[in-house]
């Protein structure tokens, strides 16, 4: 398992410190949450803190734009070094042409679904796609209880990426821990992210191997 933790959930006014723990724990990825108040009820961080935040992180950046237009950022993105860029099936009124031209500035292409939106509506495109994050909880918060029918959107989704020969990875976010991450390993989940699971943790890195070793 794949373990992307959030950094919503980090201390803000020691953002260096946690950033150091995460360079030297075994985590795969750190998942960056750009909001921007209109497509999510809240707003987090924007490219002055995250060009900080790429220089000092030493894992590749999963950068989830939660943002209405989040085309408009391929570039900004690209100039993080980000090895990833998610964008919301919901806020894509041309998805194909986005992933395109993230592909095109040399990161993997990743698509978002809210909890209320079928994995089908990926039938067409998940071919192109490297990765699917599913989220498990409403988008825009941190902290909140986990959807248990994103374990059937897991399983769904898997059987659709087989069916087209996709290597699309599955990444789920929201209310993950050791309990929900186990099941969502059960399922298929190649990636999890979490959060206050691991940063709000005594021992970060230990967290971080529980959730891989599932």
């Amino acid at each position: 398992m794949k373990i992307a933790p959030s950094l919503l959930a980090a201390d803000f006014l020691n953002l260096g410190n946690e950033i150091e723990k995460i360079n030297a724990s075994e985590a795969d990825f750190l998942h960056l949450d750009v909001m921007d108040g209109v497509f999510v009820p809240n707003i987090s961080f924007g490219f002055p803190v995250l060009e900080g935040v790429a220089r000092a992180c030493s894992k590749p950046l999963d950068v989830h734009m939660m943002t209405v237009e989040p085309e408009k950022w391929i570039s900004h993105v690209r100039g993080l070094g980000a090895a990833v860029m998610n964008v919301h099936q919901e806020a894509c009124l041309h998805l194909y042409s986005t992933v395109q031209h993230i592909h095109e500035a040399g990161m993997m292409a990743g698509v978002t679904l809210n909890p209320a939106t079928p994995v089908e509506t990926l039938t067409d495109i998940i071919e192109d796609l490297d990765l699917v994050l599913l989220m498990s909880v409403e988008p825009g918060f941190g902290g909140q209880p986990f959807i248990m029918h994103t374990l059937d959107k897991v399983r769904k989704l898997k059987s659709l990426r087989n069916a087209s020969g996709s290597r699309a990875l599955i990444e789920v976010d929201g209310g993950v821990n050791a309990d929900t991450g186990a099941l969502l390993a059960n399922a298929g989940a190649d990636i999890l992210v979490a959060g206050s699971y691991v940063f709000r943790s005594e021992d970060m890195n230990a967290s971080i191997l529980k959730l891989k070793e599932l």
